[in-house]
């Protein structure tokens, strides 16, 4: 996990967090990306990540700072991102980002090359029962994305919408249990990734995040409207359904600043320090 000095700017929450998976064309998604596929197996995939992000603030300026950011400092997320590599670095591409926060959506693409679009986005991620869904429809178009997952089933959980660290169950069952991805997985090689690119008018740029290792298990999920994605990328309709997993989330998430990905060396891991969370 690298940084350059200075580089740490906000720190946030990432609340209930359910990533989808496809297995795509590698062909097609390439033509979409701007980066190096980073292929495993030689195959490609396509995540999409569903989200509230919780009291962004400024790393450094305490209770000022976090005031001037507090407007856009809490908002759902849906991201459409792919997995890539530049350099010696991998990372994800972000494709495309639904925000429910209109101030947000105009000050990201110019600070950070962020693809964001506006969205209707309503989440019902109330975990401890197992039982999640959600709704994201883009105001441009009207396209929407509408999902159902379930954690667990088997356990039979009351459904009940309470703080992210609920492991309510009903008397006599198992919790659900959130544990780091197996080294070498699938859902590892997915869900671990702390550098994401972006491009925004041939300007190519790059940022990282520090967390622990993912707390998750599996989802079991269900597609309903699916318009949002195929309107954007048509061959994502053809995209096989591998799985998907499940976060109750970070906490004091550091995100960094953002840096040309074209420029020379960034990517050599001696010009970085190295971050370790214990």
């Amino acid at each position: 996990m690298l940084s350059r000095p200075g580089e740490l700017l906000f720190v946030a929450d990432w609340d209930r967090v359910l990533m989808i998976h496809f297995e795509v064309d590698p062909d097609a998604l390439q033509r979409d990306v701007p980066f190096e596929l980073d292929l495993r197996d030689g195959r490609a995939f396509v995540s999409l990540v569903a989200f509230t992000m919780r009291g962004m603030r400024l790393r450094v300026g305490g209770w000022l700072a976090a005031w001037l950011l507090r407007p856009i400092a809490t908002h759902e997320f849906l991201n459409v991102r792919a997995y890539v590599r530049h350099g010696d670095e991998t990372g994800i591409y972000f494709m495309a980002e639904w925000l429910s926060n209109r101030l947000a959506v105009q000050l990201g693409p110019p600070a950070f090359g962020l693809p964001y679009r506006f969205g209707k986005i309503s989440y019902v991620h109330g975990w401890c029962g197992g039982d999640l869904r959600g709704r994201v429809t883009d105001v441009a178009t009207g396209a929407a994305l509408q999902y159902r997952a379930s954690l667990a089933p088997q356990f039979g959980f009351e459904p009940c919408e309470t703080p992210a660290g609920c492991r309510r169950s009903q008397s006599g069952l198992q919790p659900i249990s959130f544990e780091p991805c197996k080294t070498g997985s699938l859902a590892g090689w997915l869900m671990e990734r702390y550098t994401a690119f972006t491009c925004r008018k041939t300007k190519r740029r790059f940022f990282r995040v520090w967390h622990p290792p993912w707390e998750q298990c599996e989802a079991e999920v269900d597609l309903g409207d699916v318009s949002l994605v195929k309107r954007y990328w048509p061959w994502l309709g053809h995209a096989r359904l591998i799985g998907a997993n499940f976060s109750p989330g970070l906490r004091d998430v550091w995100m960094g600043r953002p840096f040309s990905a074209d420029a020379t060396p960034l990517y050599s891991r001696a010009a970085h320090n190295e971050f370790h969370f214990n």
